[in-house]
């Protein structure tokens, strides 16, 4: 019985003793498969804080802004980047981050009536440039919306560079270009532009909506045969033969500009017709367009010249085979301004008095304008004095079928009044506005070409103007 008992104690410990190494074993498995897994974390780890590290090393570029002219959100991404993870990711607008983008725009509609449409000065009274003279009513719907992009950057010692970008659509079904320029300086102080812009207005004419300048300044400016009203606008720019380089300084209550314009000197000229002769271009030709300005409170004064400083540029072939130069052409003009809205925006009163006055080969043109602006209506008058020293009388009547008015040497005045008024904030949208215009011109000429006909032509228009 003894030994029974002894042989069972003994199986029982080793039993135990088996089960007891068998769940050690197994303890230690899981520590070991523990230690594993601590070891694999810290690598994780680690490597986490390297690519920090070597990210924190990097160069972050600045922080793109983006401003528009409406309360509409933009996206702004910082860096450039492409949805990779998937197909339903919302897409991003992405910025290169080097300063603020604007981006704005404006719808300009007309619709307009006019007398016959056969024209008696260069003016031009439709935004469609395909519209032809003719004798016959005017009936006209047209106009053209415009984009704007805008980029600028100022750093903090008051350096800045940018540019502005403005595509056109027209109601012609073309794409067409109003400004496209680059610049730079230092604010409050100076700036170089270079590009296709207009410069300083030495001509300003309010609130005009009908007797404009419908496209571009530099360009069909002349329309041999026709009264031309000389504005100082023959070196300001906008070219589609050419561009501009400005220098402007600001010191105080001055302002400095030298404008120069490099294009081809027979586009200004309607069909390349002066005085009945068809012009030649030789070589580009060079305007300096210095302005002095003045202004202090309401209160503004400015003065310039334009010279076309290139010899010989253009011209027509005369009797002898030789080149006749026709390119000389310096101008001056002066500008007044009462700024009465700056103190009463209500009720402030905005005239304008400026004259111009232009020599040019065989040629010289005055021009004087006063307009007035007061409770959104404005009233203006524009008198131009012409004298033509030369004028070829058989290639003139030739080429205008009896349609110019002016196909003689001699001098002829031209007299336009014009008048608008500004519906604002239509339907209760401060960007939405209406503008009614109307004017009258006529020619009295010593040479006048139709003598039975009527001298004077008149419009009206409506124009649809929307900001966003």
């Amino acid at each position: 019985m003894k030994i029974k008992t002894l042989a069972l104690f003994v199986s029982a410990m080793l039993s135990t003793g088996a089960i007891a190494s068998t769940q050690q074993s197994a303890l230690e498995q899981r520590l070991n498969q523990l230690e594993q897994r601590l070891q694999a974390a810290e690598q994780r780890a680690s490597s986490a804080e390297a690519e920090i590290q070597q990210l924190k090393s990097q160069p972050s570029p600045p922080q793109a802004i983006a401003t528009a002219t409406t309360t509409a959100p933009v996206a702004v991404v910082s860096e450039q980047s492409v949805n990779t993870t998937t197909d339903n990711q919302s897409p991003k607008l992405t910025l290169s981050g080097y300063g603020d983008l604007k981006i704005y725009g404006d719808v300009e509609f007309n619709m307009d009536a006019a007398s016959r449409s056969n024209g008696l000065t260069s003016v031009r009274h439709s935004a469609n440039t395909d519209w032809a003279n003719g004798n016959n009513e005017r009936w006209d719907i047209n106009g053209r919306i415009l984009l704007g992009f805008d980029g600028y950057r100022r750093m903090q010692n008051g350096n800045f560079a940018g540019f502005t970008v403005q595509p056109l659509a027209d109601l012609s079904g073309k794409m067409n270009l109003d400004d496209a320029a680059f610049f730079f300086g230092h604010e409050n102080d100076w700036k170089v532009k270079v590009g296709r812009f207009e410069a300083y207005d030495m001509f300003p004419l309010n609130q005009d909506t009908f007797v404009e300048y419908s496209g571009n300044t530099a360009n069909d400016l002349y329309g041999d045969g026709y009264g031309y009203i000389y504005m100082m606008k023959e070196g300001r720019g906008r070219s589609d033969t050419g561009g501009n380089f400005t220098l402007s300084k600001n010191i105080d209550n001055w302002y400095f500009e030298l404008n120069t314009l490099l294009e081809n000197g027979t586009s200004m000229y309607q069909d390349k017709s002066y005085h009945g002769n068809e012009m030649v271009n030789d070589k580009n030709v060079a305007y300096l367009r210095p302005v002095i300005a003045w202004s202090k409170d309401s209160i503004s004064v400015a003065a310039a010249m334009e010279a076309q400083v290139v010899d010989n540029a253009y011209g027509y072939e005369g009797a002898d085979g030789q080149t006749v130069d026709q390119s000389s052409r310096t101008g001056y003009g002066l500008t007044m301004t009462w700024n009465g809205m700056k103190n009463n925006p209500d009720n402030g009163v905005v005239a304008s008095l400026s004259t111009a006055y232009m020599d040019a080969a065989d040629e010289t043109d005055f021009t004087a304008g006063v307009n007035a602006l007061w409770q959104n209506f404005e009233l203006g008058y524009i008198y131009a004095h012409n004298d033509i020293d030369k004028f070829d009388v058989t290639n003139a009547i030739e080429n205008c079928d009896n349609d110019c008015w002016i196909t003689n040497a001699g001098t002829y005045d031209i007299n336009t009044i014009h008048s608008s008024y500004l519906f604002p904030n239509v339907m209760g949208m401060k960007n939405f506005n209406i503008y009614l215009g109307t004017y009258v011109s006529w020619v009295d000429a010593d040479n006048d070409a139709s003598e039975d006909s009527d001298n004077t032509r008149y419009g009206g228009r409506v124009r649809f103007k929307y900001y966003f």
